[in-house]
């Protein structure tokens, strides 16, 4: 075997190493992000994408850099998985629409009320069952807040974190009101979700509810959150 030869043996071995003792960090991070995702988006499909990142981590890891491998190859991880979500359609645009029009009727209903409607005033100003409600909000977490891009490159548009990323000072403030007036329940469950990032199971543990009842929750506290935005979204 000549000179050229074994160090591609050696860099291959080196390689293979470097996947399979990275492989539960994959793992993790696939796990973490498909738990706070909507139920089309698969795991496999991050996993595998996560582990061809995991190789191009390796082969374009530059210590001078100052990062450790584990933290470099982490955020290409998260990153590639993230892109995969934005390639698989994360919120169709009917999706946009029904989360504009509930914004709409709860913008409307509180203005005639002076309070937060409940789902059941929302669903009859939508004209339509509260089941078929219920169902429709529960699709509402991978939705934009707004139409604008206020959300950097690092994030998805509503995605992980539809807010963390949120530049403009002002709606920072906007926003922060806007989760202050929530009803009880949804604020409690929009801090667990985002604050102490809980997934649905563990939250549905806490408010003693159902787990497809805590999506229903995150839809319809997003769609009040913006109502409250609305003069953002222009």
């Amino acid at each position: 075997m000549n000179e050229a030869m074994a160090y591609a043996q050696v860099q291959r071995e080196t390689l293979d190493t470097t996947v399979q003792s990275y492989l539960p960090v994959v793992k993790k991070i696939g796990l973490h992000l498909v738990g706070r995702l909507p139920a089309h988006i698969e795991l496999d499909d991050l996993l595998q994408v996560g582990l061809i990142a995991l190789t191009q981590s390796w082969e374009s890891y530059d210590p001078s850099q100052g990062a450790s491998f584990a933290t470099y190859a982490s955020i290409r991880i998260k990153g590639a998985m993230l892109d995969e979500v934005r390639r698989s359609g994360w919120a169709p645009r009917s999706v946009q629409q029904k989360l504009k029009a509930t914004s709409d009727a709860v913008r409307f209903l509180e203005s005639r009320l002076g309070r937060s409607p409940s789902d059941a005033e929302i669903a009859a100003q939508l004209e339509m069952p509260l089941s078929e409600y219920q169902h429709m909000t529960s699709g509402f977490a991978g939705s934009r807040l707004l139409s604008v891009e206020d959300i950097d490159e690092e994030g998805i548009p509503g995605g992980d974190d539809p807010f963390q990323n949120i530049q403009d000072d002002g709606l920072k403030i906007a926003l922060a009101a806007a989760i202050g007036e929530l009803p009880e329940k949804e604020k409690l469950m929009m801090s667990l979700y985002y604050g102490e990032e809980l997934n649905l199971k563990e939250i549905g543990a806490v408010l003693g509810v159902s787990e497809s009842r805590v999506s229903q929750l995150h839809g319809q506290a997003l769609a009040r959150i913006r109502a409250k935005l609305s003069d953002w979204d222009k």
